[in-house]
């Protein structure tokens, strides 16, 4: 019980990364690099401990990754349509990282920053980063802090703030790919999922979206009830073969800004069921289907396609291009807060 810290690497420009580990009194174990504040291993203790995060054995290999994996996510997670917004009168021009489009955060976003870390107790570190105004195309200088609080009852909180000198944009999230029957057991359409909503926000064929949002009622997005990944991911459903499986925006009932239960994921397989908890309006669900199996993970597991999956809590993509969707827009004096939980059990 308590925070290891270990040497994780250095990255290409000779700085030095570090590795903290939590544990609980259960065993259970949360690991999280300094260098994009990103969660390296979730153990549950089933039967045997199992990881169920996707990652990377050094800080090397995050740096050199570019599909996100377990990496905090910033200024904005997910899309911005062809990298422009206007704020206060201003036009804005951000880098196109995805096609025509801006993606989490831009060319260097926060996955790729060395983050100060802190221990602050016997169970939580916290992170902290400065995006200087100007940077990614961004106004304002944002101080940015993300707490990693390992719960004893198996739960990982993770509790983002932020505040600007100017009026900025800012959407936090975590991009964590999950598989509950373990990093390396490979495709992971057996697990099944439930979602906790009632709609979605329709995309066009790059992952926009632009304001429709749609019931999930008699969709492959009707995961009211628990159902293998596998049974949606091919659907012959124009929006999912777009994007080559799920990768959508789902809509958080009766948003308030509370804590409210967003997914439940499920293994047969170890008995692991994880419940997924937010106070953002939104979260993307994505199958992981540009993995690449010629990229190697942990332990040399070759990181296939569809062997993680991720919850990424978020302001909806596109949401400061939108003006019915709520705003991802940080005001100056304002704070930026927002929580999302990860809830283990095994059954």
């Amino acid at each position: 019980m308590g925070v290891e810290k270990n040497f994780f690497g250095k990255i290409a420009d000779g700085r030095s990364v570090v590795l903290y580990t939590i544990t609980n009194k259960n065993g259970m174990k949360v690991s999280v690099s300094s260098f994009g504040g990103a969660i390296q291993k979730i153990v549950v203790p089933a039967k045997k401990p199992i990881d169920v995060v996707l990652g990377y054995d050094t800080a090397a290999e995050y740096e050199n990754q570019d599909t996100y994996i377990g990496s905090l996510i910033g200024r904005m997670g997910n899309r911005i349509e062809k990298g422009k917004f206007t704020l206060n009168g201003i036009n804005y021009n951000l880098f196109t990282n995805n096609g025509e489009n801006h993606l989490h955060g831009g060319k260097i976003g926060f996955d790729k920053k060395i983050w100060d870390a802190a221990i602050i107790s016997d169970n939580e570190i916290k992170l902290s980063y400065t995006s200087l105004d100007g940077e990614e195309g961004y106004p304002g200088e944002l101080k940015v802090s993300v707490s990693y609080k390992l719960v004893e009852c198996n739960t990982l909180l993770l509790e983002y703030q932020a505040r600007t000198t100017k009026d900025t944009l800012c959407n936090l999230t975590n991009h964590s790919y999950f598989n509950l029957s373990g990093y390396d057991s490979g495709n992971a359409g057996d697990q099944l999922v439930q979602l906790f909503v009632d709609e979605y926000t329709a995309t066009d064929k790059n992952s926009i979206p632009h304001g429709e949002i749609l019931s999930v009622k008699g969709t492959p997005f009707d995961l009211q009830t628990a159902k293998p990944i596998k049974n949606g991911w091919d659907a012959e459903f124009q929006t999912i073969q777009e994007a080559g499986g799920y990768d959508h925006n789902f809509i958080v009932p009766e948003f308030n800004g509370n804590m409210k239960k967003i997914a439940r994921a499920h293994s047969n397989e170890t008995g692991i069921s994880m419940t997924v908890f937010t106070t953002l309006p939104g979260f993307q669900f994505y199958t992981g289907n540009y993995l690449n199996p010629k990229v190697k993970g942990k332990d040399g597991v070759p990181l296939e396609r569809r062997s993680g999956y991720c919850f990424e809590s978020q302001y909806f993509p596109n949401a400061v291009n939108v003006p019915s969707f709520i705003t991802p827009i940080l005001r100056k004096g304002n704070i930026y807060k927002a929580s999302t939980a990860y809830h283990f059990t095994v059954e």
